[in-house]
């Protein structure tokens, strides 16, 4: 792997060594200019496979310890190394998987990064498509460290370091995304603040301003002559040619201020001074004809003051090609909402510091409206669009999957629209696009709006019963030259791909079926689509071209996994993200054309992990109570060649919409090992995608409305009586976990069904919803105040005192998305009801994403823990003594 280090090697140049400084394969010898810290006392992290595991390190102690006490200076040494008899549970390795290099043990994979690196991201191709640049850290440097940025030929080959954070940052801006010139030969961008001009071809840079004030949202005018751009809250345009700078717009919050007419003795006063005073009447003559000489000169200027009134601040700015309209969105916040606040208990100095975090759900929101305002004119004229939306429901039904009630509410002014957002314009400028929500978000409409007049068109009306939502629901756009717009909509219930012309005629449906569609670009050759969806199976998604009416659809990927492209600017090679199962994501570089080989550019996890034998779990669909198939992945003891225990443990991922059976890296990989772990020991593991998860469609995604806690936790019921029936497993030995909303679930799985399941590990849980934001609650259950109904079914803590099993609750104290207080609640009712089978951990620094590999360490041991004492041999729940837990007591 090559290192760039202009410290060593002057600007821009090529020096061929490893991180170590060693000479590699065709290249110099020159020593990285930034030296790193171990990931343990006397772990070369430049080659971590020399001691990149927890048993190396336990069974060397005595030989590491001598050897740093002849390290070099600036290493850091511990007081005490670090012994498996500090950790014997979580040292501890199953012993089918001592053969391996790769230490299965909690220690060790627990590590996360320090193991299998940060995947390669932020992708970004050079204009010339000479380069690819992106962001990437390989296995061996520390839990905490910071991605680095690497490129490589678009022909492919080994990754080079761009070791000088100076350079790197410099180089940046040959990268920076922004906005192209039409004949695309210049890239325009706004960087750290000022704006910049690329040549594409030579990739010289051009630097336009050089300011404090920081400048961004910056397009080309349609003939290519000047840039328009933002700065300080306003529009300006600087001619190319003679830099000139022109400021277009002078939008303001609030009204303009005006002298009121003095009333009653006041107005007697005026007029008697200027009745008596020939001094008072020459200066207001004098003032009254300044200030018709200031009108005439504002008349003069191009840019006019023009105010907003009470419709709160003015922002979102956006300028047709042709300089003539700006799209302005005013923004106001709620009142009188209360914030909550979290502390954070562990500082620097020594105060616990208090942070106001957010609203809970049923307080108040905040509006926006939208106008367009005509470059030169004092005024907005502000889109109506409540009263046409409510016509154009007199004259059409909505799409989607809604009830008739729905409509009437539309039709008799009763739905209250929240906000107003602005989508783009057409390359002619004569046209914008805009969507509207209903504040209850079970409505969803597309507009366009003619720039000329300001008339409104609906292009699309989309409504369900529960809430709007689904993969891509914004991906909104202009095709290419013309006065059609694109969108995704779940209208027939998946996520789909329309086209409408602006006119709200010849609507069609660009894709079908029931699949999704994941994201939508188009080609810088402005010439067709680049889809990614997963047509052909939910396990696993694809890139495609398609052309702008629909026709040719054609898949460019191969393969099981996920494969997430980037197309070069010339539209003849592809970087490509792609991760399988048992692999990361790792960066490939293949030919934009259908069923290229891909070559693999990046390797980010050790060598131990890669050897190690990673199940590929079989994905089966179970059925459902109600006769739907749930998919599931299972590992089985016998992928791991060891005997069955006959005890189980299911999983349950966290964010509701959120999609864990597939064919691709889990961003659960830790859960991952740790499954493995457990699966070593003869547990099944079952990982559900249960009702709520994405990748499966609208009636899959709402099933759980108005009732959390309902048809997804009836899936894991489901999936006992599977395991059961299918596996061997014995339905009295049945344990659950997981974080965030696979927190809840395990709650509301130990509380309200303990015949099935009778151990549970709920992590950083949802509580009570009432307590939660108002975005993500509101869709699935409405507001408290208007369904309290909806909250108690759906709130683990009115369901408490139906524990029987054993549960482990963990909580991060400094848990700004689910507030510890919600746990500090749920542990007050489970005092009072005087249960006794609970504990409950807590981690002071950490937040809701737990990072550190010391409370990952901690939480999960507590989690086999409970699991092996509980259900690993029958009879264990009843308290026998025969399960003690597996412990490391020296040796190999």
């Amino acid at each position: 792997m090559a290192t760039w280090s202009a410290r060593r090697a002057g600007w821009g140049s090529i020096s061929g060594t490893d991180r170590g400084g060693r000479e590699a394969p065709g290249g110099g010898r020159t020593l990285s200019s930034r030296a790193r810290r171990p990931i343990f006392p006397g772990v070369n992290p430049a080659h971590p496979h020399e001691e990149s595991t927890m048993r190396r390190w336990i069974r060397n102690a005595a030989v590491l310890s001598a050897a740093l006490g002849t390290a070099a200076l600036g290493t850091a040494i511990p007081a005490a190394p670090v012994t498996a008899q500090d950790h014997p549970v979580a040292s501890w390795e199953p012993e089918v998987t001592r053969a391996h290099s790769f230490e299965l043990s909690l220690f060790n994979f627990m590590r996360g990064n320090e193991i299998v690196g940060q995947s390669p991201s932020s992708i970004n191709w050079t204009d010339d498509s000479r380069w690819v640049y992106f962001r990437w850290l390989p296995h061996g440097h520390e839990w905490d460290a910071d991605q680095e940025l690497y490129r490589i030929p678009a022909a492919g080959g080994e990754p080079e370091l761009i070791d000088d954070p100076l350079v790197a940052d410099s180089l940046q801006i040959t990268f920076a995304g922004g906005a192209l010139s039409p004949d695309r030969r210049h890239r325009a961008t706004a960087w750290r603040g000022d704006l910049y001009l690329v040549d594409r071809e030579d990739l010289s840079v051009r630097r336009l301003t050089n300011t404090r004030d920081n400048k961004g949202n910056v397009s080309f005018s349609a003939d290519g002559e000047r840039l328009y751009y933002s700065q300080s809250g306003q529009i300006f345009a600087l001619e190319l040619s003679s830099g000139q700078v022109t400021q277009l717009t002078d939008i303001r919050s609030g009204s303009a201020s005006q002298d009121r007419e003095p009333e009653g003795h006041r107005a007697f006063l005026r007029d008697q001074q200027l009745e008596l005073f020939e001094h008072i009447r020459r200066q207001a003559a004098r003032r009254e004809a300044q200030e018709e000489v200031q009108e005439l000169r504002r008349e003069a200027e191009m840019v006019q003051t023009t105010y907003v009134g009470d419709r709160g601040n003015p922002g979102g700015f956006d300028i047709d090609p042709h300089g003539r309209y700006v799209s302005v969105q005013a923004s106001r916040s709620a009142s009188n909402t209360e914030q909550v606040v979290v502390p954070q208990w562990i500082t620097e100095d020594g105060y616990t510091s208090p942070n106001p975090i957010r609203t809970k759900v049923g307080d108040g929101v905040g509006r926006t409206q939208l106008g367009i305002h005509a470059i030169g004119s004092d005024s907005i004229h502000w889109l109506e669009v409540g009263d046409v939306l409510q016509a154009h429901a007199m004259l059409e039904e909505p799409a989607g999957a809604w009830e008739p009630s729905q409509l009437e509410e539309v039709r008799e002014g009763e739905v209250e629209i929240q906000s107003v957002q602005f989508r783009g314009w057409n390359d002619a400028g004569t046209y914008g696009l805009l969507n509207a929500g209903s504040i209850d978000n079970k409505h969803r409409w597309l507009l366009s709006v003619e720039a000329a007049t300001g008339d409104l068109t609906v292009l699309h009306h989309l409504a369900d019963s529960a809430w709007v939502a689904g993969p891509c629901s914004f991906c909104v756009g202009w095709i290419p030259d013309s006065d059609r717009a694109y969108f995704v909509s779940e209208a027939e219930r998946f996520a789909n791909l329309y086209a409408i012309n602006a006119d709200g005629s010849d609507l069609q449906a660009l894709t079908s079926g029931n699949w999704e569609v994941h994201s939508v670009q188009i080609r810088e050759q402005r010439d067709y689509f680049i889809l990614r969806t997963n047509e052909g199976s939910p396990y696993s998604q694809h890139m495609y071209r398609m052309n702008f009416d629909g026709s040719d659809r054609t898949r460019i990927t191969e393969g099981l996994g996920n494969f997430n492209g980037t197309i070069s600017p010339d539209g003849s090679r592809m970087a490509v993200v792609h991760s399988t199962q048992t692999r990361p994501p790792e960066l490939f570089m293949m030919d934009f054309a259908p069923g290229a080989e891909m070559a693999q550019i990046t390797t980010s996890p050790s060598e131990e992990f890669l050897e190690f034998p990673w199940i590929h779990a079989e994905i089966v669909e179970f059925p459902a109570q109600d006769g739907i198939d749930v998919p599931a992945r299972i590992y089985r003891p016998s992928d791991m060649g060891v005997e069955p225990n006959g005890a189980a443990v299911l999983f349950v991922h966290g964010a509701g919409y959120l999609q864990n059976v597939h064919e691709w890296w889990s961003t659960y990989y830790r859960e991952y090992m740790f499954h493995h772990y457990l699966v070593a020991q003869g547990f099944t593991v079952f990982d559900v995608d249960y009702r709520g998860s994405a990748g499966y469609g609208r009636d899959w995604r709402t099933a759980i409305y108005r009732h959390m806690g309902g048809a997804d936790l009836s899936d894991y019921v489901d999936a006992v009586r599977y395991l059961e029936a299918n596996e061997g497993v014995d339905a009295g030995r049945i344990g659950i976990y997981g974080g965030s909303y696979g927190g809840f679930i395990t709650l509301m799985a130990l509380f309200t069904e303990p015949e099935y399941f009778h151990a549970g590990g709920a992590l950083r849980s949802v509580t009570d919803w009432a307590h939660y934001n108002q975005g993500y609650t509101s869709n699935i259950l409405n507001l408290p105040q208007d369904d309290p109904e909806a909250y108690e079914q759906s709130s683990p803590i009115y369901f408490a005192e139906g524990l029987e099993g054993h549960l482990l609750m963990g909580h991060p104290m400094y848990d700004t998305n689910v507030h510890f207080s919600d746990i500090v609640r749920l542990t007050q009712r489970l005092i009072e009801l005087g249960k006794e089978n609970w504990e409950l951990s807590v981690y002071p620094t950490e937040n809701h994403g737990m990072v550190t590999p010391s409370s990952w360490v901690d939480q999960y041991r507590r989690i086999y823990e409970l699991f092996y004492k509980v259900l690993s041999e029958p009879g264990c729940k009843d308290g026998t003594g025969v399960c003690e837990v597996p412990a490391h007591t020296g040796g190999d």
